[in-house]
């Protein structure tokens, strides 16, 4: 089987059936101007990656693939079950080969994140020499993220799901994008340790960060980009304001 070959490997998330969209179409192949929104996605991630992109795809999985491998080389990895962000990344292990030191992980569904702003979080990432780094922005109203909580020194603690957070913690105005770079093999041995106790019953991809501050290993928060530009699509509405913002954005 494929696996990775690179130094830095980028793992998509597009399993998802998106209800909240209202149509039998899989979320990320819903289109803006005329594109699946996974293709922006999939640019991007090209531009740091190369070939060595590694899409998770469920819900119509051969329709994504199809759509996806019209314009870009891709691995592909199969999640059935929607058990949350951490089982996701879970699936897309078996794909990523032993010379892959990092992984940027990606929702198909952010159609609007530039090649840059993943380029300066991989070059962050490296410079630190964590296991976790984080792009975060933050935002005037913040409601419906996950807010990243950090420690009198700066350095993130973990980051805490909007369902699962007290009061002090939804004050918290940074907020997580949803965008990772993780050392490879960290990531792996993390998400083995990741529980489903909460209030989804999901594995939550953003456990890592508190494992990894448990074990000395090292999580950061690299700010950048902008609130638009991890503007995620989940509903009709979404879409359209995405599609709005693509128009504005130069060229």
């Amino acid at each position: 089987m494929s696996k990775t070959t690179g130094k830095t490997a980028v793992v998509v998330l597009a399993a998802g059936k998106g209800t909240r969209m209202k149509s039998d179409k899989a979320k990320v192949l819903h289109e803006v101007h005329g594109r699946p929104m996974v293709d922006y996605v999939m640019a991007s991630a090209a531009e740091i990656a190369g070939s060595d992109v590694v899409v998770v795809v469920g819900h119509q999985a051969d329709a994504v693939k199809a759509a996806v491998a019209r314009r870009h080389a891709a691995l592909f990895a199969r999640q059935d079950e929607q058990l949350g962000t951490g089982h996701a990344v879970m699936c897309a292990r078996h794909a990523v080969g032993e010379a892959t030191r990092q992984v940027v992980i990606l929702c198909g569904d952010v159609p609007l994140v530039r090649p840059e702003t993943l380029k300066e979080l991989v070059r962050a990432h490296e410079a630190a020499g964590r296991a976790v780094s984080v792009l975060a922005v933050s935002l005037d109203d913040p409601t419906g993220y996950g807010r990243m909580v950090t420690g009198d020194n700066g350095a993130l603690l973990r980051i805490v799901e909007e369902k699962d957070a007290g009061a002090d913690e939804k004050a918290i105005k940074e907020i997580n994008s949803g965008i990772y770079c993780v050392d490879a093999d960290f990531l792996f041995s993390a998400l083995d340790k990741v529980k489903s106790d909460n209030a989804q019953g999901e594995y939550y991809l953003t456990d890592i960060v508190e494992i990894a501050v448990q074990d000395g290993a090292g999580a950061g928060v690299v700010t950048g980009g902008s609130a638009r530009e991890v503007t995620g699509v989940n509903t009709v509405n979404d879409l359209e304001t995405v599609r709005q913002m693509l128009e504005e954005r130069p060229t």
